[in-house]
């Protein structure tokens, strides 16, 4: 097999359907070879980009796996012509082609080991799970929240009542924060691990097209039903799933973890039982809004430690307005879809700001977890249809912007810009809101233009800045003419400020060594993004799978 890498595809041979994708594809692949159809057994699309730099010139751009009819001697008679041609450049021989990334890992069975505990069904606490699942080594997974049925129902419920569950929303449940964040993909790290992720949520109901997209995505309205799949993979491997329940306890020994103590709920008695398990291995996937874990933690000993986070608002401008900046003339055109955009400004003062799970065609969503807070977050469905985009915009908090030595300063920093945007809001958790124009100028708004928000619960029209650290939305405000600089229409006056956002990232790290269990505590191995770890789904499961891996070769 052959890799081909830059085969362009320009967009008038394009109208957004697969099929007419599939033919220009292979006719691309053909001009580029100067081969005939007959040659030409199989094309597999490896990575598609959209090229944008040059805004008369928007095309696709692909790299292909393919096979040659007469296998090896065809592809040594091939390579030999396009050397002939000076023409071999991008393109490079296979030689295995199975996925030899992701090893398996050693079945041991719980007899010998006994049975590890996952806490958090997120991407992390999932595939660990799945990882050790796999490993005979049937997990416990518990997660506080509830499966995708309920979760979802009870998110409907509060974005229609007000009535929030702080065990049951945006934060908790079933695949964690980023099941309800348009399900992005795209990833600053790089692993080889990642094509096993991709492979693993395909395998779970996910779109084919993430396995080559250059920025594949999910969506919200598809992700319920790939993680529940993988939720019956992990009990069908013997694994158990239990909902509804939290750690609320981790007994500690000599240095090493001996049991830990969980509290389950009924979801419709409000019956409790708790039950404390013996436990030699207990995985913290607990992701970044569980401070009752943190809590526990610093209580029990475990070592923590201040990290960065970030903080700020979302904003929403137009779709139609982000895809003219990006596409110029091409926008709109079917094989496009809704463009994104990622921006950072870097400061002269050390401070910097950036947009955050951006989501094209989206909606802003009500993200709260905790009574009388409210806090934003993006989403985007699997077409990208919305008529807005929205991201985050946000600035650091560096560990010396918080006061005193208290390990979870920055979660209390969280709770009272969230409480103060509550009250900015005028209670029952709409948001405070404000136009771009007026932000800029430092002054309330009174109403909206052109863009009408879309967080669930209403708006309530005045300054956003009283409700974050004037370094926060001082940066903001010096980087938002510069980002439009990069992106031309991002300083529109209409465009519409929601706050709060600071769920992006844990102000805490769960610190460990390079063996991946805790610095002071054997047994408990820190993971995702809540421990400080990751950042983003991908990278989130990763460390789930790292993590899996080393706490099984540990017992080999």
């Amino acid at each position: 097999m052959l890799d081909i890498s830059n085969i362009r595809v320009p967009l008038d041979q394009l109208d957004g359907t697969a099929a007419t994708e599939d033919r220009a594809l292979r006719a691309a692949v053909l001009r580029r070879l100067r081969i005939t159809p007959d040659d030409l057994a199989a094309v597999e699309p490896r990575k598609r980009s959209i090229d944008a730099r040059k805004k008369g010139d928007v095309h696709l751009t692909y790299t292909v796996r393919i096979q040659l009819r007469g296998a090896a001697n065809a592809e040594r008679s091939l390579l030999e012509r396009l050397r002939r041609r000076h023409a071999e450049r991008g393109v490079s021989v296979v030689d295995d082609v199975a996925d030899m990334a992701f090893r398996a890992p050693v079945h041991l069975g719980t007899k010998r080991v006994g049975r590890p505990v996952v806490v958090g069904a997120g991407c992390a606490g999932l595939f660990c799970a799945l990882a050790l699942a796999e490993a005979g080594l049937e997990p416990l997974l518990v997660e506080r929240g509830q499966d995708s049925g309920y979760r979802s129902s009870s998110i409907e419920r509060f974005n229609r009542t007000g009535k929030l569950d702080v065990e049951s929303n945006i934060q908790f449940g079933l695949g964690g924060a980023g099941t309800f964040s348009d399900g992005k993909l795209a990833t600053g790290t790089k692993s080889p691990l990642h094509r096993h992720i991709l492979k693993t949520f395909v395998a779970c109901g996910a779109q084919r097209e993430i396995l080559y997209d250059a920025k594949p995505h999910v969506g919200s309205d598809v992700l319920p039903t790939v993680v529940t799949n993988m939720c019956r993979r992990i009990g069908e491997l013997g694994g158990e799933v239990r909902f509804s329940t939290r750690m609320v306890d981790l007994d500690t020994q000599g240095g090493c973890v001996r049991s830990i103590t969980l509290r389950q709920k009924g979801s419709d008695s409000g019956f409790v039982v708790e039950e404390r398990l013996p436990a030699a291995n207990v995985v913290v996937a607990c992701g970044h809004s569980a401070r009752d874990v943190f809590e526990l933690l610093r209580r029990r000993g475990v070592s923590l430690e201040r990290k960065t986070f970030a903080m700020g608002v979302r904003i929403e401008h137009l779709q139609r307005d982000v895809d003219r900046a990006q596409y110029g003339p091409f926008a709109g055109h079917p094989a496009l879809g809704a463009a994104p955009y990622k921006l950072v400004t870097h400061l002269g003062n050390g401070r910097s700001a950036f947009s955050f799970c951006m989501c094209p065609g989206g909606y802003v969503v009500a993200a709260a977890s905790e009574e009388g807070g409210v806090v934003t977050n993006g989403m985007s469905l699997s077409d990208r249809k919305g008529e807005n985009a929205n991201s985050g915009l946000l600035a650091n908090v560096f560990p010396d912007d918080l006061p005193g030595d208290d390990v979870l300063a920055g979660v209390e920093l969280q709770r009272r810009c969230e409480r103060s945007a509550y009250e900015a809001g005028g209670g029952d958790y709409l948001a405070p809101a404000q136009l771009v124009g007026d932000f800029l100028q430092g002054v309330p708004s009174s109403g909206q233009g052109s863009v009408t928000p879309t967080y669930p619960r209403g708006v309530s029209w005045g300054d956003v800045a009283t409700c974050l650290p004037g370094y926060v939305s001082e940066t903001l405000r010096a980087a938002i003419p510069r980002m439009d600089r990069r992106l031309h229409g991002f300083s529109e006056a209409s465009a519409v400020l929601t706050g709060v956002e600071t769920r992006s990232s844990s102000p805490v790290r769960v610190t460990r060594g390079e063996g991946l269990q805790s610095l002071s505590t054997a047994g408990l191995w820190p993971c995702g993004e809540g421990a400080g770890y990751a950042g983003g789904i991908m990278s989130a499961a990763t460390d789930g799978l790292r993590v899996a891996r080393t706490l099984v070769e540990s017992l080999e």
